[in-house]
């Protein structure tokens, strides 16, 4: 899912490219990305754009006459900028904005369809979206702390939870806590307030740091290889991959439909992390550490090769 960095630098090309221009109309490829039905999409043509920002994880158009188009990507949807009058065609097509000079098409590969586009008449409608969760690169220590410590959850929950935090999802909360050395599934009650002062501090330079590197790799081009997965992070999506701290492989915790990404040396003490199924499944069997892992990998290899 694109996240803070990656929606911050699509907002700046689209602002370079949209900003004060004139939309010629609305294209839709699948009527199910609409997700309001009043106002319509004719309603928004000729309308130049007066303003474009994030709203959470929605990239927020603003149009003349107080009208509003906000974009939720979710985790397959991506935005590339086009020819004026790109073909709206091809499974993956779901909307096209057109301007005259280009084209702004969303689209979303896989089957699920959970993109979605609204189509708003003022900033109290927009606000129905707004899920309330701070923004962390705005928020100061005391504010992040007294988010923080709402709720009794673990950080990778309350990272990626988007009424307590804005922006954050399983990429950056991944990262953001191997920089702070902190476990995925430490409660936000246990944390000290050196803790949670260490943790404002590395949401603030990660997000940064790659915001700034996300800005740099697109040049002033629209950003067309948008990921979760990028080279150079530390632990998101190198499960089995050495730490680029300690060398020690990368573990994995699934979760739900998603997983974390962590470094037992870095983050827990050597500990292994067990989701609750699998520790269910395994009982006493699950190793406590990456070690007994290994052991038990190599016993099973030898086991293998000797029924063969």
């Amino acid at each position: 899912m694109p996240e803070l960095p990656d929606l911050t630098v699509y907002l700046e090309a689209l602002q370079a490219r949209v900003l004060g221009v004139p939309l010629v109309g609305i294209r839709l490829g699948n009527p199910f990305v609409l997700r309001t039905v009043a106002p319509g999409p004719s309603a928004f043509t000729g309308k130049p754009v007066t303003g474009v920002r994030r709203l959470g994880k929605r990239l927020v158009l603003a149009f003349d006459g107080e009208l509003l188009a906000a974009i939720h990507l979710m985790i397959l949807g991506r935005l590339h900028w086009r020819p004026p009058g790109a073909r709206l065609g091809g499974k993956h097509a779901l909307a096209a904005f057109d301007f005259p000079d280009g084209t702004l098409l969303l689209t979303e590969s896989g089957t699920k369809r959970r993109a979605g586009v609204h189509l708003l008449a003022g900033e109290a409608a927009l606000g129905e979206l707004d899920r309330g969760g701070i923004e962390v690169m705005e928020a100061d220590l005391a504010a992040f702390e007294t988010v923080l410590r709402r709720e009794n959850h673990t950080l990778m929950r309350t990272l990626t939870d988007p009424r307590l935090l804005a922006g954050i999802g399983n990429a950056y909360s991944d990262e953001i806590l191997h920089r702070a050395r902190l476990s995925p599934l430490q409660l936000t009650s246990h944390l000290s307030h050196a803790a949670v002062e260490v943790l404002h501090r590395c949401c603030r330079e990660v997000l940064s740091e790659w915001t700034s590197r996300l800005r740099d790799e697109a040049a002033g081009g629209f950003p067309e290889h948008v990921t979760a997965f990028r080279e150079g992070m530390a632990v998101h999506g190198r499960y089995g991959r050495p730490c680029p701290v300690c060398g020690s492989p990368v573990q994995r915790l699934a979760y739900a439909e998603n997983e974390a990404n962590y470094c037992a040396t870095c983050q827990t003490d050597g500990r292994l992390l067990a989701d609750r199924a699998l520790s269910r499944l395994l009982r006493d069997d699950w190793p406590r550490s990456f070690q007994e892992l290994e052991e038990q990998r190599t016993a099973h290899r030898v086991i293998v090769r000797g029924a063969g």
